[in-house]
């Protein structure tokens, strides 16, 4: 899939909160399922089997939390497509934990091939940090699914969460620099 496409599907993806908000208010049921369903598809369809498993994962939760509205036929089931997005990413982080080498390590890996013990070390307590946050995160989504509020709902997993995670990428990058300028 091109780079554009990957980008195209990813941003689509992440305003999943406000396509749910506004489909409920201005869409059928149906109409926005069918949105939904074919969204997951492409994602599944154009990723090959080059996709990595998270992102695989991902749209295969969209599938289900569409399924799952479609069979109880409310759209209340959509509420949970942040708590499985975020349980997944803390399984696929939590599970590289037990690896030889984390998610975030082989993420550093690709700009400095030769990373040091002390580089190892830091980004194995990334990939903790990470898993925390999806657990918390996931926690909040759970929260705001539970309350019924679809404002609030969209508000928290339509724009606080990426600013939480915004914010956390920008620390760790921060810190980062501050610990290489150290060495």
């Amino acid at each position: 899939m091109s780079r554009f496409a990957q980008l195209l599907l990813a941003v689509v993806a992440a305003l999943y909160p406000f396509a749910v908000y506004f489909g409920i208010q201005y869409l059928s049921l149906g109409s926005l399922l069918l949105l939904l369903l074919a969204v997951a598809g492409l994602r599944l369809a154009l990723g090959g089997r080059s996709a990595k498993i998270g992102a695989r994962l991902v749209a295969v939760a969209m599938l289900i939390v569409a399924a799952f509205a479609w069979l109880r036929g409310d759209a209340q089931g959509l509420l949970w497509y942040p708590v499985l997005c975020n349980s997944i990413l803390f399984a696929v982080f939590a599970y590289s934990l037990r690896q030889p080498q984390t998610i975030i390590e082989r993420l550093a890996r690709l700009r400095e091939p030769e990373l040091p013990p002390a580089g190892v070390a830091y980004t194995r307590r990334v990939t903790q940090v990470w898993c925390g946050f999806f657990l918390l995160n996931g926690g909040i989504a759970a929260a705001t699914a539970l309350a019924g509020d679809m404002q609030l709902w969209t508000l928290y997993n339509g724009l606080i969460s990426y600013g939480l995670m915004g914010a956390l990428f920008a620390g760790e990058w921060l810190l980062r620099q501050r610990l290489i300028q150290k060495v």
